[in-house]
């Protein structure tokens, strides 16, 4: 069933269908607990947060790290692809190794996966801060403050973002690039959740609470921030799960294109686009990347959809 982001904003408010915004969110999190798809996807989600978040300890453990070349695991009359069955997967090489380079897979798509949900994660973070902003800006004053800010965002929205990103991208000094691409996708990025917020926060400006939190004397930003921004939670957790999967998805893109996450630092993006040459020698060097990418993406996506449907009915199957 296909439910929009402002109906599962409706339902938290209404006390009525939902029992209030606290019982609704503990029902939404049950309901979702439920559901093998989710809870395959939350499992997916928190190993490969481990993964990064503990990548120095694993490859120390495997034995191998991101960055050594490793000749005697390539086979140099065949031209330098991995020795043994699979891309050279074995007890010492977990996923095998890199062609030509020898370097080990695994502790790459580690590594890889640090800088993936770093990104993602810091993207996400930056825009729903800007987005949710702006947007109650936006929404609850109206006015001036509504055209400057929606016309910047009309503005920003006229750019076709991907092709803007490569260029700015391919134009700057290297510098931090993982930090440079939050830069980049937050710029593009926080006019849709700023879009979805301002019209959420004027359809709560004329809610009774809001009237009674002037009545009592309360200024403008006061009921902005701790009026208006706890009934819109709702919609920012919805929207930052979707966002996460959508900035993984951009930034291997952009390394697969050769302007985001540059070498050596690993990126799954940057893996996938070394191993599209051997992808026939080598097949599993092309489908380890690909598939951690898909999965993680997926996992998202599946948890964000199914947060989004159960916030909307309250947590109700």
């Amino acid at each position: 069933m296909a439910v929009s982001v402002s109906t599962a904003i409706e339902r938290l408010e209404n006390p009525v269908s939902t029992g209030g915004p606290g019982r609704s969110r503990a029902r939404v999190w049950r309901s979702l607990l439920r559901k093998p798809s989710v809870a395959l996807s939350v499992g997916f989600l928190v190993l490969v947060a481990l993964l990064a978040i503990f990548a120095p300890v694993i490859t120390a453990i495997s034995g191998h790290g991101p960055y050594e070349f490793n000749e005697s695991a390539l086979n140099a009359a065949a031209g330098g692809i991995p020795a043994g069955p699979a891309g050279g997967i074995s007890a010492d090489h977990w996923f095998g190794v890199e062609p030509q380079k020898g370097r080990d897979t695994f502790a790459r798509i580690v590594y890889g996966a640090r800088v993936s949900m770093l990104i993602g994660i810091s993207a996400t973070a930056v825009t729903t801060v800007l987005g949710v902003t702006l947007g109650m800006l936006a929404g609850f004053f109206g006015g001036r403050v509504d055209q400057i800010i929606s016309r910047i965002m009309d503005f920003l929205m006229a750019f076709p973002a991907l092709i803007f990103m490569i260029a700015v991208l391919s134009a700057i000094p290297q510098g931090n690039r993982p930090m440079l691409l939050v830069i980049v996708l937050s710029i593009f990025s926080w006019t849709h959740t700023a879009r979805v917020i301002r019209g959420q926060t004027m359809s709560l400006a004329n809610r009774e609470f809001v009237e009674a939190a002037h009545a009592s004397g309360a200024g403008p930003l006061t009921i902005t921030f701790k009026e208006i921004l706890p009934n819109l939670s709702g919609t920012v957790i919805v929207m930052a799960t979707l966002a996460v999967p959508r900035f993984i998805a951009t930034e291997a893109g952009l390394s697969f294109l050769g302007v985001g996450v540059t070498p050596p630092t690993p990126s799954w993006g940057q893996m996938i686009a070394t191993a599209v040459p051997w992808y026939s020698a080598d097949p599993m060097f092309f489908a380890i990347p690909g598939m951690f990418l898909f999965l993680t993406v997926f996992s998202f996506t599946v948890l964000g959809d199914n947060l989004q449907q159960a916030w909307a009915t309250g947590g109700r199957a």
